[in-house]
Order: C-alpha cells, then sequence, then structure tokens
C-alpha cells in the first residue's frame, strides 16, 4: 500500500461528481449556492478578511463608521487636556497635513473594512446579523420576539436617500439596528419582518408588502407650537440657563465652572423647547393590520409602530394652562421598552377618544376620568395642599390613578397587563389610617393610588388580584397581523 496514492478524480466519471451538501433549514444560498458562514470575495479581493454571507448594508455606510478613529482621538485629547494643549502648540502645518494624510485613509479604511465585514440574512426563522472587524458578533432575532420594526430617516441619511431599520425584541434591553439601507430596501425589509412575525409563509413574506393603513389624527403645526409656549418646563429651562451660568460666574469668579454648568441646562432647555418642537413636527398616527403606525420629524423622520397587545399602560398629562383648551398629552408603556413613547404630543380630546379607543379597545377616556374618585379628608395631614390631586378609579377594562394639582395626570393600566397589586404603609400613615396601592404591569412600572383609606386599599389589593387574573383569561392575542 505505501507508494500507493490515488490520485484526485481517478475514479470520477464525468458527469459523477459528489454534490454539495445541502444548506441548512431556512438558510438561502448565494448566488455561487453557498451557505457557510463565512465566504471570499473572488479575484482581486483575496486580500480583504472573510466576509460573512447574507446582504450587505447600503455603499454609503462606510461613512457611517470613517469617524470611529477621529472620535478616540479627540476622547483621548479631552482625557488629558495639558498634554494635548502642549502637543497643539508644537504643531506646524507640515505635521497637520502629515497628520490629515495618515489619518484620514486610516478612517475610511475602517470605515470600509466595518462595512465589509457586516451583513444581514433573513431564514424561516431569525433574521441572522452579522458585525464586528475585530471581535466577530453574530445576533440571532427570532422572528416571533419581534415587537416594533422602525424606520428612521435622519436628516443627511434622507439627502442620500437610506434609512435606518431598528427591532425592537423581547428580552432586549437595547436595540439591534442595520444603518444604512436603501429607502425602498429598509421599507421591503419591515414588511417581510413583520409578515414573517405574524406567522406568513416564508415563501409569501418577501412580497407581502406594506399592509394598508388609515389615518387616524395628524397634529397641526399651529396646535403644536401653541401648546410648547404654553408648557412652563421650557420656559423654565431658558429663564435658568440665562441665570444660573451668570450667577455661578460672579459667585466663584471662574468661567469654567460658568462653562460646566451653562452646557447641560443649554441641552435641557434644547430639549425642551426647539429640539421637542423638531421632534414631534407633522406628527402621524395611523391604523394598519400590524399596529399604530406613528410618522414625526422635521429634520430626522421616523417611522415606528405600537404592536398590537404590548401596551401596559397609558399616560394621560394636561398641563395647566391646556385646560382651558381641553388639550391632552398621551404616552404609552410598551413591554420590552426602556421609558415611555409618545403617542399623541397634543390632540383635543375627541382626538384623544378615538385614538385610545384603539390602544386600548374598549376603554372611553372620559368614562376613565370621570369614575376617579378623590381621597379621604384628613390626607391633608400627609400631604399638605396637593392631596387633591390624588385619586383612583376602576371601569370594566382599566384600573386608573390620577395624581398632580397643576398638571394633571391619568395613568390607565389595563386590567389584563397588571402584574402584581401591593399595598404599602408608612408610619405615619398608619397613624392617619391611609396606605397607597401600587399596581405593576409588564413594562417594568408601576403606578400608585397614594393616601387611600386602609380598608379601602385592602379591599382594591384583594378585588384588583381577581380582576387581573379574570383579564388575562379573556385578553386577546398579541400576534401582529391578528
Amino acid at each position: 500500500m505505501s507508494g500507493e496514492h490515488e490520485q484526485p478524480g481517478e475514479h470520477e466519471q464525468p458527469g459523477e461528481r459528489e454534490p454539495p451538501e445541502p444548506p441548512e433549514p431556512g438558510e438561502r444560498p448565494d448566488a455561487h449556492g453557498q451557505c457557510g458562514e463565512d465566504r471570499r470575495e473572488p479575484g482581486p479581493f483575496r486580500w480583504l478578511p472573510n466576509r460573512p454571507e447574507g446582504t450587505r448594508l447600503h455603499p454609503i455606510t462606510p461613512w457611517r463608521r470613517t469617524w470611529a478613529p477621529i472620535a478616540a482621538l479627540a476622547v483621548f485629547a479631552v482625557q488629558d487636556l495639558n498634554r494635548a494643549r502642549e502637543w497643539i502648540t508644537q504643531l506646524t502645518l507640515g505635521w497637520v497635513l502629515l497628520a490629515m494624510v495618515v489619518l484620514l485613509p486610516f478612517a475610511a479604511a475602517y470605515g470600509f473594512l466595518s462595512w465589509w465585514v457586516t451583513s444581514y440574512q433573513v431564514t424561516d426563522t431569525e433574521l441572522r446579523i452579522r458585525s464586528g472587524l475585530f471581535f466577530r458578533r453574530v445576533a440571532h432575532i427570532r422572528l416571533d420576539r419581534i415587537q416594533a420594526v422602525d424606520v428612521t430617516r435622519p436628516l443627511l441619511a434622507r439627502v442620500a436617500g437610506v434609512a435606518k431599520l431598528k427591532l425592537d425584541v423581547v428580552g432586549t434591553e437595547a436595540k439591534d439596528e442595520l444603518a444604512f439601507l436603501g429607502e425602498a430596501d429598509a421599507v421591503a425589509l419591515r414588511a417581510e419582518l413583520l409578515a414573517r412575525a405574524a406567522g406568513i409563509a416564508p415563501e409569501v413574506a418577501p412580497s407581502a408588502g406594506e399592509a394598508p393603513e388609515r389615518l387616524l389624527a395628524r397634529v397641526p403645526t399651529r396646535m403644536l407650537t401653541v401648546a410648547l409656549l404654553l408648557v412652563g418646563t421650557g420656559w423654565s429651562f431658558v429663564a435658568a440657563t440665562l441665570l444660573v451660568p451668570w450667577g455661578m460666574w460672579w459667585f466663584t469668579g471662574s468661567p469654567g465652572a460658568a462653562i460646566a454648568t451653562g452646557v447641560p441646562m443649554l441641552g435641557g432647555a434644547w430639549v425642551s423647547t426647539l429640539g421637542r418642537y423638531l421632534t414631534e413636527y407633522d406628527w402621524k398616527v395611523a391604523e394598519s393590520p400590524d399596529g399604530l403606525r406613528i410618522d414625526h420629524g422635521l429634520l430626522d423622520r421616523e417611522h415606528a409602530t405600537v404592536p398590537p397587545g404590548r401596551v401596559q399602560a397609558v399616560r394621560v398629562l394636561q398641563p395647566r394652562l391646556w385646560r382651558s383648551r381641553d388639550w391632552l398629552r398621551m404616552e404609552l408603556s410598551v413591554a420590552g421598552s426602556d421609558g415611555k413613547s409618545v403617542l399623541l404630543p397634543v390632540a383635543d380630546r375627541a382626538t384623544a377618544e378615538e385614538v385610545l379607543a384603539r390602544v386600548l379597545p374598549g376603554v372611553r377616556l372620559s368614562e376613565a376620568v370621570a369614575g376617579v374618585q378623590p381621597v379621604p379628608g384628613r390626607a391633608r395631614w400627609a400631604v399638605p395642599l396637593w392631596w387633591r390631586g390624588y385619586g383612583l378609579g376602576v371601569t370594566g377594562a382599566v384600573l386608573v390613578t390620577r395624581r398632580g394639582l397643576l398638571r394633571r395626570e391619568w395613568i390607565l393600566v389595563p386590567h389584563a397587563k397588571v402584574q402584581s397589586v401591593r399595598l404599602k404603609q408608612g408610619p405615619w400613615a398608619r397613624r392617619l389610617r391611609l396606605a397607597d396601592v401600587y399596581a405593576d404591569h409588564g413594562a417594568n412600572g408601576s403606578t400608585k393610588a397614594g393616601l387611600r383609606d386602609v380598608a379601602e386599599a385592602h379591599a382594591v389589593v384583594s378585588a384588583q388580584a381577581e380582576r387581573s387574573r379574570t383579564g388575562r383569561r379573556t385578553a386577546g392575542p398579541e400576534r401582529w397581523l391578528t
């Protein structure tokens, strides 16, 4: 046997070459029939790292990564300002030009390689996102766990005709994203993912297209402008931004202290005034089979979807200066999302009633608000003056809490979404025979009915536990397009 070597293809007959291994279930082969984790580009691209299988992002994406090395250099300079100042004073025009010649190509190469190793792939059961130049990362996103797919179009992205796709998945804190895709590709991929999440067959989902929608509400520009001018928070930030830094400078004699105080306050003033206006401009709410669609933004256009059955609580706000116009603001707590998302930045009561009925079927805002009962008169000894703002109500569909004297706030929690109910009593509250009732919901939050009579509080806890059990048994489905 030694010395005898079988030559490749020695016993092969023409046309009898062994066929390639079949792909894994749900995987799509590429143009060359390959379905492995990685593959090399043919021809002159062999010097590049292995490129993962899947669909590439838009060719403009490398510019998104180009600024990373420059940002890292800026962070390094900020951490040691004295040394950075010394370097800057020693720089000559030649060194600056040399640094630009070296840094810019390096940044461009980093952006290109980051884009090269990033791809996505849709299988029958999941969306796979492969990324990472130095540390490889593969995100396996189950399609049945997707609860929202948002399309975001920043200003420069809109000019370039691209969009960013954000995915909100149950059980994850941070959103995975695909940035950037062509606008048409982003819309088509969003429609396919929602169709797959709804259980539509994989071979039909890519051609399902966007579900039709019906416009429910659109916030007029004049209403939004007047509403923001009547909110005191923005004016408070502006006044503080103008006065506090000057006071700090006068008190300490240090411009650095004034700047350190003024910059965060300037950011707060921007967010609560002009930044909020730009974000909430041209706000639209539409109804579709895959949930409520929300579009908004002047410079950065965002398209979000509120998935059906995932709303855990609705927060209704009415600042003091809005009462004469009977305007309301509505926010949502959605399972799996951090914080609150805005449903309507401002709307009249009739519009708010209609939109709320789509979010929480069978719930009427006027009925829920009218059913709120005030706290006992002895609560004034626990919370002087503000005790009049507290209240609690129960309807057939929701638990309602109220608080606030100048700015009214109502929180509506469907009975089926209440995870637990608890009673809390401090020493002074025990003396006054008062207790606070807390209802925890599935968005990692809770609502508080404060200063209730202790006997009433015990009855509410017992009755709400039973209402929650009954509500979960009769709750509707939480899947898309159902």
